[in-house]
């Protein structure tokens, strides 16, 4: 027999991390939704805020690991293109 879990909207996710972080506890959170208070930490861990920007931006702990990935990508690219350009100038003589 398969059990089903049940899947969370994001919306819903940031919506319990909000009220975490408004000061209620993962307990009374946990009996109010009934949810568990384990996925109140993990949702936590990946949703809730761990600063904020210079125009007051919140920055989520999801939106920095996206950040995290894309300046890597942006950091490849560049010696790529620093590589080609070496090769370029070096065709060029």
């Amino acid at each position: 027999m398969v059990i089903k879990r049940k899947q969370y909207t994001k919306e819903f996710k940031r919506q319990i991390i909000e009220l975490k972080e408004q000061g209620k506890t993962a307990k009374e959170i946990s009996s109010e939704y009934g949810i568990r208070e384990s996925l109140i930490y993990r949702w936590k861990k990946e949703y809730g805020k761990i600063g904020s920007t210079e125009k007051g931006e919140t920055v989520t702990v999801a939106e920095y690991r996206r950040l995290q990935k894309k300046l890597a990508q942006v950091e490849m690219e560049n010696e790529i293109l620093k590589k080609a350009t070496a090769i370029f100038a070096r065709n060029q003589d």
